[in-house]
């Protein structure tokens, strides 16, 4: 049984800095797929980052230079880096494996 679980969301202030981490069970990080996805309250689902099999990875336009993906196969777990964060941020953070694998979500809330 595949197991995507999030953990490290939480309020920030705006410039600040949080760190997600994806646990993965079930499946090889280093084969599959990994992203990260966010909904903002009244908004659809939008990719934010994901990093290949191989390694590549892409983001969003709107975090680029600001958001790290980047991953532990030893730990089989995958991490968001966040950093200036502003409060356009603030949704609910989802990790996917392989676009199908979805977790519970982390709430990230960036405000003063």
């Amino acid at each position: 049984q595949v197991q995507v679980v999030e953990s490290g969301g939480g309020l920030v202030q705006p410039g600040g800095s949080l760190r997600l981490s994806c646990a993965a069970s079930g499946i090889s990080i280093s084969v599959y797929g990994m992203s990260w996805y966010r909904q903002a309250p009244g908004k659809q689902r939008e990719l934010v980052a994901h990093i290949a099999g191989r390694g590549t990875t892409i983001y969003a336009d709107s975090v680029k230079g600001r958001f790290t993906i980047s991953r532990d196969n030893a730990n089989n777990t995958v991490y968001l880096q966040m950093n200036s964060l502003k409060s356009e941020d603030t949704a609910v953070y989802y990790c996917v494996g392989d676009l199908r694998w979805w977790g519970q979500g982390t709430q990230v809330t960036v405000s003063s």
